[in-house]
């Protein structure tokens, strides 16, 4: 079997994207191919018209600094950093000039204004994510990809969080992809994919978190 197969996918500037799928379906293996970190045996994955499938791993590095923003569901901050040194990260790894200015803005735009200084124990998990997010969006990237984003937090940090992601998409035009197995999360999304045996097995759009979960069982045959 197939870890992926036919799984031609394209995502528009400023649209939300959900995909949902059982255990084992292929969800992470198609997020690792986009992100440059497993390859197709045949295919391409465009990045802003870049096959990144012939990209050397210097220059899918650098892709991931500048063109792709991710989000983690364990936020992935470093721990001995505060929160405007995570943020500013990406921009240090790739040798930029830091502007302070525009960490601070885009910390006061996710909430966490406030806890520059603090480092990632001194900060609760909705806070985490926030910085998260905020480290995703500092090199404006093209993509925002979202792993599992609300998993680890509670309903309230969890609702904020997609808040986020849907002004993201409405104030600026981001584009997301996020990947959940949260009915409610998906509900955010303008176009919710369905997953399984690495194959797609249909879409609904404008659908509620209480259609979304009525489709989950009828996974693996045609919805």
């Amino acid at each position: 079997m197939r870890a992926l197969d036919s799984t031609d996918l394209t995502l528009d500037p400023g649209t939300f994207t959900a995909i949902m799928g059982p255990s084992g379906s292929g969800k992470t293996t198609l997020l690792n191919c986009l992100l440059g970190l497993d390859k197709p045996d045949s295919g391409a994955i465009l990045v802003g018209g870049t096959d990144i499938t012939s990209l050397h791993e210097t220059d899918l590095a650098r892709l991931r600094r500048s063109r792709l923003g991710v989000v983690f569901q364990s936020y992935n901050l470093i721990p001995a950093l505060t929160a405007a040194d995570n943020i500013s990260l990406p921009l240090r790894l790739g040798g930029e000039r830091i502007d302070e200015a525009a960490v601070k803005r885009l910390a006061d735009a996710v909430g966490v204004g406030a806890f520059l200084g603090h480092r990632p124990a001194e900060l609760s998990g909705g806070q985490q994510q926030r910085v998260a997010f905020a480290r995703a969006l500092i090199a404006d990237p093209e993509l925002v990809v979202a792993d599992e984003p609300t998993g680890a937090l509670d309903t309230a940090s969890a609702q904020a969080v997609l808040g986020l992601l849907r002004s993201i998409v409405r104030d600026i035009g981001q584009q997301v992809l996020m990947v959940t197995h949260d009915p409610v999360a998906a509900s955010t999304a303008d176009r919710v994919l369905f997953m399984a045996d690495g194959r797609w097995q249909g879409e609904m759009r404008g659908a509620t978190a209480a259609q979304i979960a009525g489709a989950l069982p009828d996974l693996g045959r045609s919805l």
